[in-house]
């Protein structure tokens, strides 16, 4: 089975070393005659720096854990460090998949399946959650790669601006597809990263990580709609504080990889408004009217004295289908004797049931000769008896009994009778 994590971590490094060493070999080296010059180490010196603070810091973002939950930790309810609870519904979080307490902050991953304090994101270039105690690692990481690709991209485009200024000192093969390939690998980095380290240290700025980014832009909507009024995002403590929260108390070490202090179980919260931390963030109260659901009834409804369903429910045609049923394909009836033995009724109507056909009455014969043959449809109220097609002007229809000074068949007396439901 693949290990994806080394997958991404070594692609990483291969990608970090390519950048970093072919453009020093191929391009640099050959530049400058192949002969170690006080110019030449005036360049490569402070490019090599910059990446060995590259590769320090990226060690640090692998191997750093990025925060835990202590075994049998508990919230502190009693004590004098009330930021320790973060309430959502009048109770301290719990995970129950890892079956412990919640600290504020603290989310729990999928890929680690572990709950990680003060969780911004799961990164799989560095194969490791990005946590509290690696959080600033992972800023100055990106940091130190901004600056050393843009240090390497000043040197690659002097050398081009080199060749301009030279057109008969011709670079050779090597040099011109170590060119492209430097430009392709550095200039996405450069652009990528740079954009990404800016909205980290935005987020940074209001101590904010990338998930409570969500969860403030859904607070925002429902604000918007009016759904719940507007609370203040309680960990914001100002921007200076906030990046020394991450970054460490003193500005001029930020760059510089150190320890983070401090144990991401409590956090200060903004003196305004101390007990918008049991409340963030917020739930949407729609949605949570909608997941109550209706109350349980001790019995089912559908259920009619446990035998069976409630007759109640049962649909009208449902009777009719347990009377005993023969396809028209199967047996033909030629009389109304036979019509009620197929039906299993006493009538001599076509119907098994107390209403009529289009083609029934009580007291007037059918609208066709007996000795036609006729057909058994078993229709959506009840069974029907029609003629068999191809009747002709001559045979007895119902246009001959209208000739007579006979009612149409839906104009006769009882044509619609009431459904009885009891027979």
């Amino acid at each position: 089975m693949v290990n994806w994590n080394r997958v991404w971590v070594v692609g990483t490094t291969c990608l970090i070393g390519f950048i970093s060493y072919s453009s020093q070999i191929f391009l640099i080296w050959p530049w400058y005659g192949r002969e170690v010059s006080v110019d030449l180490l005036k360049l490569l010196i402070p490019f090599n720096l910059l990446v060995c603070m590259v590769w320090w810091n990226y060690r640090l973002c692998v191997i750093t854990e990025p925060g835990s939950v202590p075994t049998g930790w508990r919230p502190n309810l009693d004590g004098s460090e009330h930021v320790e609870v973060k309430r959502s519904s009048s109770a301290p979080r719990y995970c129950k998949m890892c079956d412990h307490f919640k600290p504020p902050r603290a989310h729990h991953c999928r890929t680690c399946n572990a709950c990680v304090l003060k969780l911004d994101h799961h990164c799989p270039w560095i194969a490791n959650c990005v946590g509290y105690f690696n959080h600033a690692h992972f800023i100055r990481f990106l940091l130190w790669v901004d600056i050393a690709t843009s240090y390497h991209l000043l040197m690659v485009c002097s050398k081009v601006m080199d060749i301009i200024r030279n057109p008969f000192d011709e670079p050779s093969l090597s040099e011109l597809l170590f060119m492209v390939f430097n430009f392709a690998a550095c200039v996405p980095v450069w652009l990528c990263v740079g954009m990404f380290s800016l909205y980290h240290l935005w987020l940074v700025s209001g101590n904010t990580t990338t998930i409570e980014r969500w969860e403030k832009d859904k607070v925002s909507t429902m604000v918007r709609r009016g759904k719940i009024k507007e609370i203040k995002y309680p960990y914001n403590i100002g921007t200076l504080a906030n990046l020394k929260a991450v970054l460490g108390p003193n500005p001029l070490l930020w760059l510089w990889p150190q320890t983070q202090s401090g144990t991401g179980l409590s956090y200060p919260v903004n003196a305004d408004d101390t007990a918008a931390q049991y409340s963030w963030p917020p739930r949407d109260p729609i949605k949570d009217f909608a997941n109550r659901g209706q109350p349980q009834l001790d019995g089912d409804p559908f259920v009619y004295g446990g035998d069976g369903l409630n007759p109640v429910l049962m649909k009208n045609h449902t009777r009719v289908r347990r009377r005993k049923y023969v396809p028209p394909w199967e047996n033909a009836v030629n009389s109304d004797d036979e019509v009620a033995e197929a039906t299993g009724s006493e009538r001599s109507s076509s119907s098994p049931e107390p209403y009529l056909s289009d083609y029934d009455s009580d007291d007037v014969p059918l609208a066709y000769h007996a000795s036609q043959s006729m057909r058994v449809r078993r229709g959506s109220e009840g069974w029907e008896v029609r003629p068999a097609p191809g009747w002709s002007e001559g045979s007895a229809s119902w246009t001959h009994d209208v000739e007579n000074g006979r009612a149409n068949p839906w104009e006769r007396p009882g044509r619609y009778r009431v459904y009885d439901d009891d027979n």
